[in-house]
């Protein structure tokens, strides 16, 4: 599989805010890996305040890990595409509610911006899927993303099969190899975690 040291990961987080602190753990596992990392966050991720913790200190815990601003605007996140500034993004955690909007072009968020902007140079983004519809109503758009090109999902798996029967959630700790097999243009397998 592919190297990650020296490559420019856009690391992109959406309001899963209950996996905030496995998709940080790595997002700092990729730069000890020896990865340029910039943070972008969501509006929501950015802004909201809730029992896993203050915005204000994501932010501050991202800015410290990465060494960069976080991108949390989409005037912000739109030259990324143009000034080639990543060789990967990393959506992790990636809401049902950016699943969708990525599945049908809907471009109105900081990441959903980075996306667009990103994919426009054919080069990869790797998805780590945390919602509570994943088996409902995020299922759909979780197959669409799945036939599109330079996308590529971390392996996910329910999460809770008796208290929420229709939820899936990445496998955080495979984000690492999940960027690497994407660098190589590959999807890694087995998708369906156990």
């Amino acid at each position: 599989m592919a190297d990650i040291k020296g490559k420019k990961i856009g690391f992109a987080v959406c309001g899963s805010f209950c996996t905030f602190k496995k998709a940080f753990e790595q997002l700092e596992q990729l730069i000890y890996q020896g990865a340029d990392v910039t943070a972008i966050m969501s509006f929501n991720a950015a802004s909201m305040d809730t029992r896993f913790g203050k915005a204000k200190e994501h932010i501050d815990f991202l800015e410290q890990a990465t060494g960069k601003a976080v991108i949390k605007t989409i005037e912000d996140a739109e030259p990324i595409g143009p000034k080639k500034m990543f060789d990967m993004i990393v959506i992790a955690p990636c809401t049902g509610n950016t699943l969708a909007k990525l599945a049908m072009g809907i471009i109105d968020t900081p990441v959903t911006m980075a996306a667009k902007s990103h994919l426009r140079n054919g080069s990869p983004i790797v998805i780590a899927p945390s919602t509570n519809d994943g088996l409902s109503g995020s299922a759909k758009n979780i197959g669409a993303l799945l036939n599109y090109r330079n996308i590529y999902l971390v392996p996910f798996a329910q999460d809770d099969t008796n208290a929420k029967p229709r939820s899936l959630v990445a496998d955080f700790g495979k984000i690492p190899d999940a960027v690497s097999a994407a660098l190589d243009g590959k999807q890694l397998q087995p998708l369906l975690a156990l």
